[in-house]
């Protein structure tokens, strides 16, 4: 169930028109050739989160948002947007339902002189259709 949702989310994200005209780029992996801004998975992981019913999983994804600004709060409104978006994810999935979207927490960071990244970590609880 990670990889599917780890697609869901990217294509739900992609899918905010607010959020693809601020966003170069909204993919799995850091892009090569992109100018910033662009929001990417940095990483997620998965355990067990069956019950007697329903296989399940427990998904942690950290989404990395790369841009530009030299102030602290650059930025802080499109990762906001990035966040009500991602909490606004749809339940039904097809073959997998998200029973709880979890904020978990968020990192900020200068990188260089004038770029900064911000990570967004979630946690995902899931059963299978």
């Amino acid at each position: 169930m990670e990889v599917p949702l780890r697609a869901a989310l990217l294509d739900w994200l992609a899918g905010d028109p607010a959020l693809t005209t601020q966003l170069n780029a909204i993919v799995e992996e850091a892009p090569s050739r992109t100018s910033l801004p662009w929001l990417a998975i940095a990483a997620s992981a998965s355990t067990d989160w069956s019950c007697k019913s329903n296989a399940g999983r427990e998904v942690r994804i950290a989404l990395e948002l790369h841009c530009r600004g030299d102030q602290p709060g650059a930025a802080a409104e499109l990762a906001a947007s990035i966040e009500q978006r991602i909490e606004n994810l749809p339940a039904d999935q097809g073959a997998f339902q998200v029973v709880t979207i979890q904020f978990l927490r968020a990192r900020a960071e200068q990188r260089g002189e004038s770029s900064r990244a911000i990570l967004l970590e979630y946690r995902f609880r899931l059963l299978a259709e």
